[in-house]
């Protein structure tokens, strides 16, 4: 039975939090057996926003050891990076003119960005960051695209494009369905209200040692009483339900019902669990580091891969559209 195809990718920053791993890697790492996954380093949507050139370069290699390091297998996925196959941008391209403005300018995280800045600043790059990510998807015919709940309506535009394309020109790509986490938000540490990021210390990083784990939780917010309803707490709870075994997240849950809870016995529990978790991890990591040469030839070998499927599918639609 031919196997579905799956398509994701992650933004070429390095260092992933413990909230890119739940929401999005982990899920990676289940799926690769069961579907014919396409995963990529997005190194051209990191260009939208503020970048160096050589952070960049050092970043793609980084988050590729983190990919590896986790347990994606070369052997079984396509691991690549956007910008080695240049048929992301061309198809984007033909997509572009095939998208409405009016489309582009409801999304809501351009809108969130838009409201932040200036928006004379804007670059088009953000704009367009949706018309890209359905090329992404669809020049692979990627029918299952693990997303999380803020990523529902870009998915949702690739479906729009997909739809449009084929109405205007023939069927050529299907409408990919999302594959939604079931697993909770990981919220910031500091602002439970706020997502989880990699800045300013109130995230968690995978290769952060145990130290610095336990450092950061001890400045999380949780709540005065512990009776009183906390998002900080919430936050911390779903964190051990995830990285801790059945009867300590039990333990905490009965003390927080008697309120006898001390909350720093929590943190340092959890702070525990979580650096045994990522142990051989940040081990694997160091040692994949220390051989790039190994990790262009993964790049390498991910790109010819992935072009090979890209090419059939421009050819496919330079024929349907027109182009010589």
């Amino acid at each position: 039975m031919k196997k579905q195809i799956l398509v994701s990718g992650l933004r070429a920053t390095s260092e992933p939090h413990i909230g890119n791993y739940l929401g999005a890697i982990r899920q990676f790492i289940e799926k690769q057996d069961d579907y014919d996954c396409y995963f990529f380093i997005a190194d051209l949507h990191t260009m939208t926003t503020p970048f160096e050139p050589k952070e960049l370069r050092k970043s793609s290699l980084a988050v590729l050891a983190d990919y590896i390091a986790l347990g994606l297998d070369p052997k079984k996925s396509t691991i690549f990076l956007q910008s080695q196959v240049p048929q992301h941008t061309e198809l984007a391209w033909i997509f572009n003119c095939i998208t409405p403005v009016s489309e582009l300018q409801r999304m809501t995280q351009f809108k969130d960005k838009a409201s932040e800045t200036n928006a004379k600043s804007i670059n088009a790059g953000l704009l367009n960051y949706p018309v890209l990510m359905a090329a992404d998807v669809l020049l692979y015919k990627g029918e299952v695209v693990p997303v999380g709940d803020d990523q529902v309506q870009h998915l949702e535009l690739s479906r729009i494009i997909s739809r449009k394309f084929n109405n205007a020109f023939g069927k050529v790509f299907p409408e990919p369905k999302p594959l939604l986490n079931k697993t909770a938000r990981v919220m910031s540490l500091t602002e439970p209200t706020k997502k989880m990021s990699k800045t300013g210390g109130a995230g968690i990083l995978l290769n952060d040692s145990p130290e610095e784990i336990k450092k950061k939780l001890r400045k999380a917010v949780t709540a005065t009483d512990a009776k009183g309803k906390s998002a900080g707490v919430d936050n911390l709870m779903g964190l051990l339900k995830e990285f801790g075994t059945e009867g300590q997240y039990e333990f905490f849950q009965s003390q927080l019902k008697d309120n006898t809870i001390q909350f720093s016995h929590l943190k340092d529990a959890l702070a525990e669990v979580i650096a045994n978790h990522f142990a051989k991890f940040r081990e694997k990591r160091a040692k994949l580091l220390a051989d790039p040469e190994y990790l262009a030839e993964v790049l390498a070998d991910g790109a010819r891969k992935a072009q090979s499927i890209a090419n059939k599918t421009i050819s496919e639609v330079k024929e349907k559209v027109g182009l010589l």
